[in-house]
């Protein structure tokens, strides 16, 4: 594997990043890169993968299964697939044997359905799962209002195969991220203990200011690959 490659770089440079920010958070877990691969190549993937890195995310169902099967097949057996777009119930079965994480859960419906397809598929143990709260009450954007988050924190609880691990966010592209990274931390630690203390929150252009204000999973993607296929 050629070291020098731009992704080996950048991966290099923000392995050394994270580190250097999680020293100085207001953290208390490990900061879990999640490298964002959606409308990557596969080799590029296969590249991390070689230079150890083991968490994806992936934002459609589909691209998600495709690129698993594909690596399982190349030997990337370790890799722990992130799923962070918008989710349809309709999608659940298919995602279900390849996932490891759920960072976007907003309804009921969609807690019911993960819980009853991960039964039946017999996967072991519980899945980890982030409400994603939408912090500014977009419309247009997925994710509960903060106020509807301890409902849906009491109603998951119902479902013992799912663990709510915290709470993800996706600012607005404008402004300063801060206050909304320190409202969903604040929120979190209101929701315990139904929540376990972690944060997604952080892409390329803020994850130095997530990290700063707690974050536990940051989502990179062009930081990391360069500019996304079309």
């Amino acid at each position: 594997m050629n070291q020098t490659s731009p992704v080996s770089s950048n991966y290099k440079k923000l392995l050394e990043k994270i580190s250097f920010l999680a020293i100085q958070s207001k953290g208390s877990f490990p900061v879990t890169l999640i490298a964002v691969s959606k409308r990557q190549s596969v080799d590029a993937i296969e590249e991390l993968y070689r230079l150890g890195q083991r968490d994806f995310g992936e934002n459609y169902v589909q691209e998600l299964i495709t690129k698993a099967e594909e690596l399982n097949r190349r030997g990337c057996h370790e890799i722990r697939w992130h799923f962070i777009g918008h989710l349809q119930t309709n999608k659940v079965k298919s995602l279900i044997p390849w996932v490891s994480c759920v960072h976007t859960v907003d309804s009921t419906r969609i807690a019911q359905e993960l819980a009853k397809k991960w039964v039946i598929a017999g996967r072991e143990g519980r899945l980890p799962v982030f409400i994603e709260v939408n912090t500014d009450r977009e419309e247009t954007k997925s994710g509960v209002n903060p106020d509807e988050v301890l409902p849906l924190c009491e109603k998951i609880a119902q479902y013992p195969v799912l663990e709510v691990l915290g709470l993800m966010c996706i600012p607005p592209l404008e402004g300063d991220p801060t206050s909304r990274f320190k409202d969903l931390a604040a929120l979190e630690r209101r929701l315990r203990p139904y929540s376990q203390g972690m944060l997604s929150m952080g892409m390329s252009g803020d994850f130095a200011t997530a990290i700063a204000e707690g974050a536990t999973h940051i989502r990179v993607g062009t930081a990391l690959f360069g500019p996304r296929i079309s």
